[in-house]
């Protein structure tokens, strides 16, 4: 019986960490929408744009919520997260400037 209310308490845990990334990644997206909007220069994104970094920001809190779930050791944690938010950044960096000149490099 004590397993089982573990079990749901950390279970409920984990569906609120879930929320909290989709309304992290949306509460981001909002910051060059509202830029846009007030006529910032050099913010100039359309919706492919926002659909990609959707994607790419979604993916990489999804990526974070499985290795927290699977990796149980605390350093293997922490080298997991750090790996995935390093590749979020580099790719994230290519397609806005083209660090390393791909096709699909910006401009």
């Amino acid at each position: 019986m004590t397993l089982l209310l573990i079990a749901e308490e950390n279970m409920t845990f984990q569906n609120i960490r879930l929320i909290g990334i989709v309304l992290f990644v949306g509460a981001l997206l909002l910051i060059p929408y509202a830029a846009m909007k007030m006529g910032a220069e050099g913010v100039n994104w359309t919706a492919i744009d926002f659909i990609a970094a959707a994607v790419m920001l979604l993916g990489a809190g999804f990526a974070i919520e499985v290795a927290l779930r699977v990796i149980t050791k605390f350093e293997y944690r922490i080298a997991a997260c750090v790996a995935i938010l390093f590749a979020l950044a580099f790719v994230w960096a290519e397609l806005a400037v083209g660090i390393i000149g791909t096709p699909f490099a910006g401009s």
